[in-house]
């Protein structure tokens, strides 16, 4: 698949991907790998998963390796309406890994924009979150959703939190029936009904399901979040990045945290989605802080594992050499494969070298003796 894969490792898609984000102007981060553990344990409902790795440190504070990134730039956020700060970093987290359900170091990278958010600084984000996809692989989904619908249609329906938490779950699942026999059981008025039951199976193109979702605005909380949902694709569109994305409500999260549009991203060959993201203005506030908020992160773990398993050949080209070979010919030989992109390794002896092209410097002369490209 490499004609589909854009990075050979996870390295050089730090490198390309980090090229792209400082070039709309945002500025890397770096922080320490671990946190004070109450910062993950007052915000447990924020994370992937509740376990965490734990230690005391040598003043007796009980510290986290951390297994997110976002809560500690929020914590360390400046907080300046007025002027935003957008910041990207390329950390490891350590998680449980879903395959083998052990602790496992995970490369991700991800930007954050904090600050006083309109419809630009929003739809900047998820077009880097696209251009994201589309530098990782040509064939990509990015799956496009908005908590503040769903806030709108249910705002009036005075639900308590376990409530709204099994209606949460039944548009995850895109569970309708169980939807329908929740609203009946909850006295859900007819307006939000209909609408709740249509977001559990709303799922296509953006042009298609806009002309859905409008049909059951209930009121200006839902206009707006239509509004700001076809502001971002429009922004899509003007930089030709709309292929591929999709209205999928069955993407929730948990509205304590997530007020805004939120988003999935999946590629050809990874059953899991390999970046999410969204804006999260209720986070900060629980920090205190009064600034908004929105980014993603691009789960590097998932991506290694398609190239892993797609991986054909260790380099383009194998130059074999020994000890009558021109060193000045050798040299110039790497330094224009370089020069053209390729990735190559010189030593005497083949060995296990799987490449594409197999190159001997016999004295000054040059021969390809092998071509499988």
């Amino acid at each position: 698949m490499s004609s589909v894969i854009g990075f050979v490792n996870e390295e050089a898609a730090v490198i390309e991907l980090s090229r792209m984000y400082r070039q709309y102007g945002y500025k890397h981060f770096k922080m320490s790998k671990f946190e004070e553990y109450e910062l993950y344990s007052r915000n447990k409902d924020f994370l992937l998963g509740s376990s965490v790795i734990t230690f005391t440190d040598t003043n007796g504070k009980l510290m986290a390796l951390k297994p997110d990134v976002t809560l500690s730039i929020v914590k360390n956020s400046n907080d300046t309406v007025s002027e935003p700060e957008k910041v990207y970093y390329s950390e490891n987290v350590y998680r449980i890994d879903k395959g083998t359900h052990r602790f496992k170091e995970i490369m991700q990278i991800g930007l954050e924009y904090i600050g006083d958010l309109d419809d630009y600084s929003v739809s900047e984000v998820i077009l880097l979150a696209k251009k994201s996809l589309n530098a990782v692989c040509e064939r990509n989904i990015l799956d496009i959703s908005h908590m503040g619908f769903l806030s709108g249609v249910i705002e009036g329906e005075h639900l308590s939190r376990k409530k709204i938490d099994k209606l949460v779950a039944c548009i995850r699942s895109k569970n309708t029936a169980e939807m329908l026999e929740r609203c009946i059981e909850y006295g859900v008025g007819e307006k939000a009904k209909a609408a709740l039951i249509k977001l559990s199976g709303l799922y296509g193109t953006f042009d298609k399901c806009i002309v859905e979702l409008k049909s059951i605005v209930v009121n200006e909380t839902c206009k707006k979040a239509v509004a700001e949902l076809e502001s971002v694709y429009a922004f899509l569109k003007a930089f030709g990045c709309e292929k591929g994305v999709n209205l999928d409500f069955s993407i929730v999260s948990d509205l304590d945290y997530y007020n805004g549009v939120i988003f999935h991203g999946f590629i050809d060959g990874v059953p899991n989605s390999i970046l999410s993201g969204g804006r999260y203005d209720n986070l900060m506030r629980k920090f205190g802080k009064s600034s908004g908020a929105v980014g993603f992160a691009v789960y590097l773990d998932q991506l290694s594992r398609l190239m892993r398993n797609d991986e054909e050949y260790d380099v383009d080209v194998l130059l074999l050499y020994d000890d009558e070979s021109d060193l000045s010919v050798l040299s110039k030989t790497a330094a224009e494969l370089i020069a053209n992109g390729k990735s190559f390794t010189a030593q005497k002896s083949r060995g296990n070298v799987r490449c594409k092209t197999l190159v001997k410097i016999n004295g000054t002369e040059v021969e390809t003796v092998e071509n499988n490209a």
